[in-house]
């Protein structure tokens, strides 16, 4: 046997390990991917995939000659980097806080207290926030209205839905979030501590000048891994809060996807919408990743 055998002989427990990961890949993953091709013809289910005729870029065109093509590119920009743009110091700055605490009971609680929202079902948090935002029985209607304010549709105002969208996403997974940064920090050299503090370093210094670059290649390759996300705005929370009042600001691909593909049955347009959606991500992640190797030197690949 050459070197190449003996290696899969005697490593045969990791293949083994690895094996159903790489099988679940291929099959959902990979396998489906031969499905794109219909964006690029007129799909009849008669036909089949490989039977249907070619149309080239019919579909691409339509979309971009659409009436709500601007809307739904624009919407679905904004809402992922309003997210990004919060949600993504906030998981930092949480992970660099819960660091620093010292009582270990307390650290349990904070951890279970913010983490916890992760679990809880999109279906689930949308309805709490019909709940709390009603117009009239809402819990924040109702303190406006006792201080002298005035009720607000909350969900069915368009300036609004960007703004819940995000900070019901932040509230429910900043917690989650910020575990891998909390794992990067247990990996910062204590002697650096140690040394900046017998220099007289404050806490601030410390976690200025020794966390906050111990996580910084963590932190640079979690946002090249968002940045390539950023087209993919979530389908189901969306979903639940869009409503024929909020439509403006809350139509994205996703939904739009939904509209023509599963409603509409136009399976050949509505996956070129999705093809289009993927290449931009493809695009964005490929581009951040090349400026933070050139900038930082870290990088995915």
């Amino acid at each position: 046997m050459n070197h190449i055998t003996k290696a899969w002989v005697r490593n045969w427990e990791l293949y083994a390990l690895i094996l159903p990961v790489v099988a679940y890949v291929a099959v959902f993953e990979y396998f489906p991917m031969y499905g794109v091709q219909i964006a690029f013809k007129d799909f009849l289910a008669t036909k089949g995939v490989w039977g249907s005729p070619w149309v080239g870029f019919k579909h691409f065109e339509r979309f971009f000659e659409g009436y709500y093509f601007g809307r739904l590119v624009v919407n679905t920009f904004l809402i992922s980097v309003y997210y990004l743009l919060v949600s993504f110091p906030l998981a930092i700055a949480l992970a660099l806080m819960m660091n620093e605490l010292r009582s270990a009971a307390f650290k349990k609680t904070v951890q279970t207290v913010t983490y916890a929202p992760h679990f809880i079902s999109t279906v689930v948090l949308v309805g709490m926030l019909a709940i709390f935002l009603a117009p009239k029985s809402g819990l924040i209607n109702q303190a406006a209205v006792a201080l002298g304010g005035t009720a607000v549709d909350y969900l069915g105002e368009p300036s609004w839905f960007k703004t819940l969208y995000v900070l019901s996403g932040v509230w429910q997974n900043t917690g989650w979030n910020s575990i891998i940064f909390i794992a990067a920090l247990a990996g910062v050299d204590p002697q650096q501590h140690e040394s900046a503090m017998l220099d007289g370093a404050s806490k601030w210094q410390r976690i200025w000048h020794i966390n906050i670059p111990g996580i910084l290649p963590t932190i640079i390759i979690v946002f090249i891994l968002e940045c390539g996300r950023i087209m993919a705005v979530g389908f189901e929370k969306v979903f639940l809060m869009q409503n024929d009042l909020n439509i403006n600001a809350s139509d994205v691909i996703s939904t739009y996807v939904y509209r023509s593909g599963i409603l509409g049955a136009q399976y050949s347009f509505s996956s070129a919408v999705g093809l289009f959606n993927s290449a931009i991500n493809l695009i964005l992640l490929l581009t951040v990743n090349r400026l933070s190797r050139k900038l930082t030197n870290t990088g995915l690949w």
